[in-house]
């Protein structure tokens, strides 16, 4: 085996295909019980990013694999279980189940000095294995360690629960309760709207405005729309004028309902996905309100002076990228940010790749594949890396170019947009 692929998600199971395909040797080690990521946490009953109302934001025939399609008995935004279902489905169906070790840990990988790489395992038995490989390739994603704000004031005298969303798991474990959901991203919004159908009242407290989309437009999916070459043909400025000029007429200012206008331009930073909860929002079942100022007791205070009584908060405020068994400073370079070549190599350990270390606006699956056959060539000797020092020039300038749009955030580092990067990955 020359290769050790780590994680069995939606990006590991593409990798894993794609090496396969290539009649390259390798094993995947995953440290879950069986294969599909965070899709197959809800029904398993496992803490981690995931919720048993968690459903795909993408078109079902964008996030299926190119050549195995999610089923056409499936909705076109499927539920948790059934894209674990189908990622079980394509591990089994292209045979490779085999290569993969589950219930292990990846507890260090190191380079050596004859640039060959040492992984150390660790399985369900306690047993540690150490191995040498040519290559190593990440797929174990970026939703990792919750990111956690410093805690309001007064946090030491709350009386109920606080917890993260990554240990949210059913609005009906709130049921009769009140709750405050912290924030307006992905899982925010779901988690509210979920919450509003079980808990006695739900607030959302918002303390930044961010871009809240349908997940389709004209009947459209928006990864559909991302993907039709009339959308492709615009500009930025085109396409935020387009999409602004959409949600006016689909769903009016947020302001309209009690949310904070974004500060920044769609497309500026990242945008929430949501059908439900602007709708819960105007059925009163959804309470916005701004950020917390201080706790006190069971009551939150809130930065507009009001306050609600509260059994539990749930933060929902993101994720940090965390590899704790690579090397320090790899891929987020001292800056924060991430750096690799086509935000794939690591430029300057020769042999270490990742696949999905990207956030798309839409599917991110056609990336991967195309990621995990590039790195197959790469392995093979079909495609040829340029010099260490064109790639570092190639990752400044696309650090320099995203940062002009997205900012010098972490997370702004790993955004794409499709069309461009799809056709970066073909080239090489």
């Amino acid at each position: 085996m020359r290769v050790c692929l780590i994680g069995a998600g939606l990006s590991g199971l593409a990798a894993a295909h794609a090496l396969k395909s290539a009649g390259i040797g390798f094993v995947c080690l995953e440290q879950a019980p069986d294969v599909g990521g965070i899709w197959r946490r809800p029904g398993a009953g496992e803490r981690g990013p995931g919720y048993l109302s968690l459903h795909l934001n993408t078109a079902k025939q964008l996030t299926g694999y190119a050549d195995h399609p999610m089923p056409a008995s499936y909705p076109l935004f499927p539920r948790h279980s059934d894209v674990a279902a189908y990622l079980r489905s394509f591990a089994e169906w292209a045979g490779l189940l085999d290569h993969i070790e589950l219930a292990t840990t990846v507890e260090s990988v190191r380079q050596e000095e004859d640039g060959g790489w040492t992984v150390v395992s660790r399985d369900a038995h306690g047993t540690v294995t150490t191995r040498g490989f040519t290559q190593v390739i990440i797929a174990s994603g970026h939703n990792s360690e919750p990111s956690l704000p410093a805690p309001p004031r007064g946090s030491e005298t709350f009386t109920g629960t606080i917890l993260h969303a990554l240990d949210y798991r059913d609005g009906s474990d709130f049921a009769g309760q009140r709750v405050v959901v912290v924030g307006l991203g992905a899982s925010a919004v779901d988690i509210a709207a979920d919450l509003s159908r079980h808990a006695r009242q739900t607030v959302l407290s918002v303390r930044r405005g961010l871009h809240v989309l349908p997940k389709q437009l004209f009947g459209m999916a928006l990864d559909e729309i991302a993907d039709a070459p009339w959308w492709t043909a615009m500009d930025l400025d085109e396409q935020r004028r387009f999409v602004e000029q959409a949600l006016l007429v689909a769903r009016g200012k947020l302001a309209d309902y009690g949310l904070p206008e974004p500060d920044h331009p769609i497309f500026a930073s990242a945008v929430t996905i949501s059908d439900e909860i602007l709708s819960r929002i105007r059925h009163g079942a959804v309470t916005p309100k701004p950020a917390i100022d201080f706790l006190d007791g069971d009551r939150v205070v809130f930065t507009d002076g009001t306050s609600v009584r509260a059994d539990a908060i749930v933060q929902c405020t993101g994720y940090r990228m965390a590899f704790p068994f690579l090397p320090e400073g790899c891929p987020v370079g001292p800056r924060g940010s991430v750096e690799l070549y086509k935000r794939v190599v690591a430029a300057d350990r020769p042999g270490l790749y990742f696949v999905g270390l990207v956030r798309p606006l839409g599917s991110i699956t056609r990336l991967v594949e195309a990621q995990s056959r590039w790195i197959a060539r790469l392995i093979t000797g079909r495609a040829v890396l340029p010099d260490t020092e064109i790639m570092h020039k190639e990752i400044a300038a696309y650090l320099s170019g995203i940062a002009g749009q997205y900012g010098q955030a972490e997370s702004a580092s790993i955004q794409v947009n499709v069309a461009p990067y799809l056709e970066e990955l073909r080239e090489e």
